[in-house]
């Protein structure tokens, strides 16, 4: 007997006219559009070439800024900035090429933002028995990081106006 219960469904397709989202439901055909047959490569150049961008700019903070502390501003930044193209390209469709959310969402402000080093640095507090800090850099880059999307997202939709 399985356990698997089946989801709500496939969603819906965009609405005619409505720009087509690839990252947003795989599993629905029209929302695959960018990543079919040889354009898939396009979209992962873009990607690829952004995480190096991203990734770049993450190593020269750590290596300015060496703390735990780095870890935390190269995270609120990046989280702010999620907040900000979010609401360009999903909501108001202000920025409208097909490739700036993989090369700047998934490519540049993905290789930029680090998860691991984030729980690199609680282990390394923890490691040495300096539990409050680890318990404080953890809750607060988890709420920062909330915040930080939301207020990028909040200014942007107030300097660009209602849809």
């Amino acid at each position: 007997m399985s356990r698997h219960r089946p989801g709500p469904g496939p969603r819906p397709g965009p609405r005619p006219g409505e720009a087509i989202d690839p990252d947003i439901d795989l599993h629905v055909p029209g929302q695959r559009a960018e990543t079919e047959g040889g354009r898939k490569w396009k979209v992962l150049a873009a990607i690829s070439a952004g995480g190096v961008i991203g990734a770049c700019a993450r190593y020269a903070v750590s290596r300015a800024w060496p703390s735990h502390w780095g870890t935390f501003t190269v995270n609120m930044v990046g989280c702010l900035l999620i907040g900000v193209l979010m609401v360009l390209v999903s909501e108001r469709r202000t920025v409208t090429r097909p490739l700036v959310r993989p090369f700047l969402g998934v490519g540049v402000l993905g290789g930029f933002t680090t998860f691991s080093a984030y729980a690199l640095d609680v282990a390394e507090l923890l490691e040495r028995h300096q539990s409050g800090e680890a318990v404080t850099y953890a809750a607060a880059t988890v709420a920062g990081a909330l915040c930080a999307v939301w207020l990028g997202a909040t200014v942007t939709r107030q300097a660009v106006g209602p849809p």
